[in-house]
């Protein structure tokens, strides 16, 4: 992102609310403090774990385990396009929709 050196982090609950991966901020702090959300490997249990680009969170989302790295930190929380350009999805992709 333009203006943001290259050590740049950002607090685990922020990213997780600006990237739209949970519905309001004090949802992001109870995952992030739940114990089950993982950060590069390493399990988290505070909101406010570093998160640099590069970056991967691994957590719960529903019945769904998502896997994502993270390539850009945001500046606000914006619309929903925008979100989903701050991370790439490596969720495993399972069942009859792997094949097509």
């Amino acid at each position: 992102m333009p203006g943001m050196p290259e050590t740049a982090t950002m607090r685990l609950d922020l990213f997780l609310w600006y990237a739209r991966l949970a519905k309001s901020r004090s949802i992001a702090a109870d995952l992030t403090r739940s114990g089950t959300m993982r950060l590069d490997g390493r399990r988290v249990e505070r909101a406010h774990a570093p998160v640099r680009v590069g970056s991967v969170l691994a957590f719960a989302q529903g019945p769904l385990i998502r896997i994502i790295r993270v390539v850009a930190l945001p500046q606000r929380r914006g619309p929903a396009v925008e979100a989903a350009g701050l991370y790439i999805d490596l969720s495993p992709v399972d069942g009859p929709q792997s094949a097509q």
